[in-house]
């Protein structure tokens, strides 16, 4: 018998499991920064953002990464994956109780059927101790790959943080490198106005000295008064997008400003971020891990939906004292019984087989959805080099057209300063340089933006080894009954929680790194 359990429980029902093998086209047709056989290892890893090397957006992303409710939370849906794992492997062990009891009971002297010349008792007491086991031997490996699964979903879960994090990294990135553009755009638009001012005083000028018609002022008035509303609303922007980034940072928005800079032109340098090769991408997409954790726990599905066709085999074993008083603990006083159950289900209608072709449908469905994020993450890729490619380019040739639009400024200037021209050319010239110097600032912002996305699209450094193993699953030992408040380490997924995590006014800036950077809102 011994034999025969020990030859069953190795009974495994699920399929053998391999994460399907694609075919990947011969190269990439992004161009210039994706070429077979050159390895991504200069992909920014960890801290990918010091790319910029800017400390205000150093110092946010990691006040972002330690308070950000979204992200913690979901490392305690990690942490809670790993109980649920844990709860279904302790149905493996010999499952022990132990019950113990005393009562003291009365009956009426007078009760039905007690006669009057009787001498039996009307009280008596009963003191009981007791220790029951069972166990399920798991033959045909139900629970072990019921376990499995939760495993695989929670390593899936630790990919969704790690994916998580990610999508924030870049959001509070692409979101400040955004804002800074804004302020490039309201220098320009400072310089701009000053520029139109004067231009409204030399038509007055001519105006006054009969030199100009009143149409002159009239226009030179519409441009300022027009390029200042622009300015106004480049401002409701940047407000708009610092208050993303101080909710991104555990912050209430009205207590959160990031102080505005005075470059017309951003001060980043154009980065070239290598990809690498198709299957590396595999590897160091966290999206595309989470996706194939879930394949594997849906091939264990399988295992446990064929499992069902075979008995469920349970052992028992109960055993204590009882007496009415104190003196337990002897032969005569004892109780015991013991059993084995066996329960196959004889017809259930359809409902196991429903179950079992339920679970390959939930496999061959969670096989495809790893394809399409497979797909999704190539389509990613080559966005972000087509952008980054294309955006170089309309960069530069915006700079172009940004030098040419100011000549033609200040030539029309001139001239119409000297008579030889109408205050129309002065006007079309001044909006032609605006909307080329706003392109500019535009055009260099997207550029950097869409660097971001393709970094985000690579998976910003991180590697499937960052995810926890099955046996690093477990949130505590065995044996350990203290220190379960937090579960142990696994992977880098971090579940700590710091006191400053309910200041949301930003007067925990300095403990994050972030002193001087939140300060009272103030208008331009």
């Amino acid at each position: 018998m011994l034999l025969a359990a020990t030859l069953l429980s190795g009974c495994d029902l699920a399929p053998r499991y391999e994460a399907p093998h694609f075919i990947y086209p011969d190269g990439w047709s992004g161009k210039g920064v994706l070429v077979d056989g050159k390895p991504a290892d200069a992909v920014p890893k960890g801290k990918w953002w010091k790319v910029f090397n800017d400390p205000t957006l150093d110092a946010l992303e990691e006040k972002m990464l330690a308070s950000n409710p979204d992200l913690q939370a979901q490392a305690e849906a990690f942490t809670q994956s790993r109980d649920i794992a844990r709860e279904t492997e302790a149905q493996l062990a010999p499952q022990l109780n132990g019950s113990a009891g005393m009562s003291n009971n009365k009956t009426s002297r007078t009760r039905l059927w007690r006669g009057t010349s009787t001498n039996a008792p009307v009280t008596e007491s009963s003191v009981f101790y007791s220790g029951a086991a069972t166990w399920e031997p798991d033959f045909f490996s139900r629970i072990r790959n019921t376990t499995r699964m939760q495993k695989n979903l929670a390593q899936a879960s630790a990919a969704d943080y790690a994916n998580l994090r990610l999508l924030l990294e870049a959001e509070l990135a692409s979101n400040y490198l955004g804002l800074r553009g804004l302020d490039a755009q309201y220098v320009v638009y400072d310089d701009s106005i000053r520029y139109y001012r004067t231009a409204v005083k030399i038509t007055r000028l001519r105006q006054a000295g009969a030199i100009a018609a009143g149409l002159d002022v009239s226009r030179a008035e519409n441009q300022l008064f027009a390029t200042m509303a622009a300015q106004s609303n480049v401002r409701a922007q940047r407000q708009v997008l610092e208050h993303a980034i101080a909710v991104l940072v555990n912050t209430v928005p009205g207590s959160f400003h990031i102080a505005p800079t005075d470059h017309q032109v951003l001060p980043y340098a154009t980065l070239r971020v290598p990809a690498g090769l198709p299957s590396q991408l595999l590897e160091r997409r966290p999206d595309i891990a989470s996706a194939e954790r879930d394949l594997a726990a849906n091939s264990r599905a399988i295992g446990v939906a064929r499992a069902a066709f075979y008995p469920d085999v349970t052992f028992s074993l109960n055993g204590g004292f009882m007496n009415n008083g104190f003196d337990l603990a002897s032969l005569g006083n004892s109780l015991w019984s013991y059993g084995v159950q066996a329960v196959e289900p004889l017809f259930t209608g359809g409902l196991r087989r429903a179950a079992l072709q339920r679970a390959w449908a939930q496999y061959r469905e969670s096989a495809d959805r790893y394809r399409a994020t497979i797909l999704s993450a190539f389509q990613d890729v080559e966005d972000g080099l087509s952008q980054t490619s294309a955006f170089s380019d309309q960069q530069k040739q915006q700079a172009a057209a940004v030098d040419a639009a100011l000549r033609t400024q200040r030539m029309t200037m001139a001239l119409y300063t000297g008579g030889l021209t109408n205050y129309l050319d002065v006007v079309v010239a001044q909006q032609a340089a605006l909307v080329a110097r706003i392109d500019a600032v535009q055009a260099q912002t997207i550029q950097l933006q869409a660097t971001v996305r393709l970094i985000r699209a690579l998976g910003g450094g991180w590697d499937r080894s960052a995810l926890p193993s099955v046996k690093a699953i477990n949130p505590f030992g065995i044996l350990q009954y203290d220190g379960l408040h937090h579960p142990r380490p696994a992977g880098d997924v971090d579940t700590r929680t710091r006191p400053g995590d309910l200041d949301l006014g930003g007067d925990n800036a300095a403990e994050s790194g972030t002193k001087g950077l939140t300060v009272p809102a103030r208008e331009r």
